[in-house]
């Protein structure tokens, strides 16, 4: 059975579930943002703070969700950084709006939503985002963010 090791990554932190058989571990590292970090940075912190966990587990195909993955060339840097890193790997990297749908929904359509930094919301239909309603920013108008609740 592969071995497959899934991410859901903000600015400030990345949860990392490694799937292997029916077991299930969780590891975090600080957040994996391309809007703040380059690839060679994004590579260094996966080396330091996650590879040393995984001890000698390798995983066979690697799915990342991650705030700024919706933008092509944000996408193409971290699937470079990740790759780097697990050199034999399958790697697949998109937003963290896609990964939400996919936990909530699976393979239904249905609406998914971020509330946080970075809120959003879309209407999936079981393959793709359709619809998406973003919110205006986390400066601006997410209310569910830190900067809101900061400032409160």
């Amino acid at each position: 059975m592969a071995i497959k090791l899934l991410a859901d990554s903000g600015s400030t932190k990345t949860e990392w579930c490694l799937l292997n058989g029916r077991t299930r571990k969780t590891f975090y590292t600080q957040g994996l943002s391309p809007y703040f970090l380059s690839a060679e940075q994004i590579e260094y912190i996966i080396k330091e703070e996650l590879r040393p966990k995984l001890k000698k587990t390798a995983p066979d195909e690697i799915f990342f969700y991650g705030t700024g993955c919706s933008n092509a060339e944000n996408v193409k840097e971290v699937k470079k950084a990740i790759q780097k890193v697990f050199e034999s790997a399958k790697v697949h990297v998109d937003h963290d709006l896609m990964g939400a749908a996919r936990a909530l929904c699976g393979h239904d359509k249905g609406i998914a939503c971020i509330l946080g930094t970075g809120s959003n919301s879309c209407f999936y239909n079981g393959k793709k985002i359709m619809k998406n309603s973003p919110g205006l920013g986390y400066v601006l108008g997410d209310e569910g963010s830190g900067a809101y609740l900061g400032k409160k």
